[in-house]
């Protein structure tokens, strides 16, 4: 069955059916697109690096900027003026992002929501609630409003849609006000900010503080529509986490871990507990923590010509020198002599005795008559190599530049050469009958903090296995796989050379990319790797530059380690559940991931009856993050990663979703906490001080929180796997006679999808599916104006259908549900 749903949520959603049904399809978008920079300035010194807070305009401007090569990716938030966050940039670089139009902001000059009531948007507001439209015919609704606390401070979040919301001259605006309680009236009016998204009218919503919970609110738009909702709780009522046990061990990890020590802990950990833990090696090896050797010679300009080893640096491109040699006789012939691994280039001289090569002429000779020694030589960047190149004071030694430690890096070499990745297997029932967990650790190198919280949940399960009730539930009824770190070159470099390294260390630039000073910005993203809305189909939010933080790399799985997931998951069909761990933006993703930016057209979404699974699941992995010290990840950051921020195309959660029906998670732990001394939301890092202030910004902290969080995943897992229970829903209201049109919608007593239908036929897996109203909204109302008949089912994450009916074949019970609504003719 979840096979059987997953493949038919990659169909187009089916039409509604019969004129009885009135829907209203989405306003359209302005068509926009991302443009390719030819080459860009690239960070010469690690230490000219620098981080700078940045306001972009919208999702158009970060694919723009992303293309463009520069590195901005993850901890970024929509605002309603754009998107802000950091870029990892030198001095130049910031002059070349103001010339893009990016806005470079002070410290403390992001955008805060307002917490002041205001005169509101200049609405007959009483003359608006004087008629209310009915259900079909709302031109406002309430998507959510959500009530939390942190830190001693509540905060209401709402999201309101108006079906004028496209309109743009003028402006439609709504305004918020809500209660103080049961009883009380409305009031503290709030002009809401209105969210656009690539030209797509999405929603308006805000987030403020208020001291009282409020029980309703009421929305307003400038056009009119009034509508009021009830608030609703935001990780409130959350079982106490294990870590509240005296007896749960907790607590194991001490610091960042490198790959090395990530890997040689898996492989203790297996060795410690046999019983219940196994490694699994992944077939396709990384490109390494390896690098050729390079040297650039002449400079920058027209004569510069640039140098790469056929060797690795480690295995013997360190060693060669390369030597232009300058000759005093006339009308000499270019030359080359080699001597072991020493290459010397006698430059051509003219009818004067002086240098007559060209950079383009030396490139060709080292590539041709270094006897082999020399693979890449080629002009400066986009040079034509025109220039005379001059004779240098002597030998020249090419390096991978792998050999200099960063300043704090761990102590010890890094092996070379590509790695072999161990997966951690735990579980007592390793036979593929236990519904598998995947849980993946940094794929983006710099992101530190997701891999010591893998650790975290598999050092938990292991130790606590035998002595906590909750631990043995876990290990007994799941299958968990840790890939503790994805990306071990990556993270190398990132530990030993390049702390802001996002992507793996292959590379796949041309000779106008591969010169020494773009190494840093070498590499794939492999969260952009994959084959479900990439960016080779036209999906948003992957680059085709290959110094971009979010370069997709030659083709769909190009990489060694995207390849792997894909093994690993195609080998044990038992995973369903599956966890992308990273940092540190402080959000929760799931699908739809992708979208055309024309159009604004996104992957399919995934049916009601999933969208409410992942909710429901999000609420109770969030709640026990929140357990640790009251860390929120706020509702606006939970959802459709394209939806609540960007596009991300070729990303992992989508694939394994839509192709093998896995429920897959993206996580980026981290992110704001609130400051109750500043009453601000205050940011955190790739890379938090270990040991900083535990109640804001902290490693140690992250990594506690959210391995809380992993092992709620954990139960969620175990949980759905031990679920027979079939699912129930009903047609509100049901079967009756009524004088007149009426509005209808299904309710489920679980996170259940609903086929049905409305011509006579038996409902099947091909029929239409009930679906939300709009994106991040309840399920649909139906408009009934004649007499009909509904038939329908339900089946619930697990898989369950509703009293045992059979889609898929014909029999003489016809038990699925019917329901008659009559309308009485005039």
């Amino acid at each position: 069955m979840r096979h059987i749903q997953r493949r038919i949520a990659l169909l187009a959603l089916p039409a509604l059916v019969g004129s009885i049904l009135v829907a209203t399809g989405p306003a359209g978008a302005d068509p926009t697109g991302p443009s390719a920079a030819a080459s860009r300035s690239q960070p010469e010194d690690r230490e000219s690096v620098r981080l700078v807070q940045i306001r972009l305009t919208g999702a158009d401007m970060l694919d723009k900027v992303a293309a463009a090569g520069f590195d901005l990716e993850h901890g970024l938030r929509r605002v309603p003026t754009g998107i802000e966050g950091e870029a990892v940039v030198t001095a130049e670089q910031v002059t070349e992002l103001t010339a893009m139009g990016v806005e470079v902001l002070a410290d403390d000059a992001g955008f805060a929501w307002s917490d002041q009531a205001d005169g509101g948007i200049g609405v007959d507001a009483a003359g608006a609630r004087a008629v209310q439209p009915s259900n079909h015919q709302a031109t406002v609704r309430i998507a959510r409003a959500d009530w939390f606390t942190t830190k001693g401070q509540g905060f209401l979040y709402v999201e309101a849609r108006t079906t004028e919301g496209q309109q743009a001259d003028p402006i439609v605006g709504m305004q918020l006000e809500n209660d103080s309680g049961k009883g009380t009236p409305f009031g503290f009016a709030r002009t809401m900010s209105r969210f656009v998204d690539s030209g797509q009218y999405m929603f308006h919503r805000n987030l403020f503080k208020l001291d009282t919970r409020p029980t309703r609110i009421q929305v307003t738009s400038s056009t009119g529509g009034v509508t009021t909702g009830v608030v609703s709780n935001w990780l409130e009522n959350a079982p106490p986490p294990l870590t509240a046990t005296p007896s749960y061990k907790s607590d194991f990890v001490d610091g960042y871990k490198h790959p090395q020590q990530l890997y040689s802990r898996a492989k203790e950990i297996a060795r410690q507990y046999p019983d219940i833990a196994e490694i699994v090696y992944l077939p396709n090896q990384t490109n390494g923590y390896q690098r050729k050797a390079q040297a650039q010679l002449g400079g920058t300009g027209q004569a510069a010509v640039v140098v790469t080893s056929a060797a690795w640096g480690h295995e013997g491109g360190n060693d060669i020198t390369v030597e232009f040699v300058d000759r005093p006789d006339a009308n000499l012939p270019l030359a080359v002599e080699v001597t072991g691994k020493a290459v010397r280039v006698l430059l051509a001289t003219d009818a004067a005795g002086g240098p007559a090569s060209t950079a383009t002429q030396v490139a060709d000779a080292l590539r041709t008559r270094s006897a082999g020694l020399i693979d890449r030589a080629h002009p400066y960047r986009t040079n034509e190599g025109s220039g005379i190149v001059a004779p240098t004071a002597g030998p020249v030694a090419l390096t991978d530049f792998l050999d200099q430690k960063r300043v704090g890096a761990p102590e010890g070499e890094v092996p070379r050469g590509p790695a072999t990745i161990p997966v951690l297997r735990i579980g007592k029932h390793r036979d593929g009958k236990k519904p598998g967990v995947l849980i993946q650790a940094q794929d983006h190198a710099r992101e530190w903090v997701p891999a010591t919280t893998s650790l975290e949940s598999a050092e938990r399960l292991v130790h606590n296995y035998r002595s906590d009730r909750e631990t043995k539930k876990i290990v007994e009824n799941t299958d968990i796989f840790f890939i503790l770190s994805n990306n071990p070159d990556g993270a190398n470099y990132s530990f030993y050379n390049f702390a802001s390294q996002r992507k793996n260390m292959t590379n796949h630039c041309p000779d106008a990319s591969a010169d020494p000073a773009q190494r840093n910005s070498w590499g794939v993203d492999l969260n952009r790797n994959y084959r479900v809305g990439s960016g080779h189909d036209g999906y948003a939010g992957g680059s085709t530059n290959c110094v971009s933080g979010t370069y997709q790399g030659p083709e769909e799985l190009s990489e060694p380690e995207s390849k792997n997931i894909i093994w690993l998951v195609e080998k044990y069909s038992n995973i369903k559940f599956m966890m992308s761990v990273h940092s540190n933006g402080g959000q929760l993703f799931w699908q739809p991931g992708a979208y055309i930016a024309d159009g604004r057209i996104t992957t399919p979404r995934p049916p009601l009856g999933d969208e409410a699974f992942y909710w429901q699941s999000a609420a109770r992995i969030l709640s026990q993050v929140k357990a640790h010290r009251e860390t929120v990840v706020t509702p606006e950051n939970v959802g459709g990663s394209s939806d609540v921020l960007y596009s991300s195309a070729g990303n992992v959660r989508e694939d394994l979703y839509y192709t093998y029906g896995i429920y897959a998670f993206g996580w980026e732990v981290g992110g704001s906490v609130y400051n109750p001394a500043t009453g601000n939301w205050q940011g955190g890092s790739f890379q938090p001080e270990w040991t900083g202030n535990p109640e804001l910004v902290s490693g140690h902290a992250e990594t506690m929180e959210y391995a809380n969080g992993i092992m709620e995943m954990f139960r969620v897992a175990a949980d759905w796997g031990k679920d027979k229970k079939d699912p129930t829903s009903r047609l509100i209201p049901g079967d009756g006679k009524y004088r007149g049109p009426v509005d209808v919608r299904f309710e489920t007593s679980e996170p259940a999808t609903i086929y049905y239908t409305t011509d006579g036929s038996r409902p099947t897996l091909e029929s239409p599916r009930y679906a939300a109203t709009e994106f991040r909204e309840p399920g649909q109302v139906f408009h009934v104006t004649e007499t009909t008949t509904f038939r329908w089912f339900s089946v619930d994450s697990a898989g369950n259908i509703e009293k045992n009916y059979d889609p898929t074949k014909k029999d003489k019970r016809n038990n699925y549900r019917t329901a008659t609504i009559t309308i009485a003719k005039k």
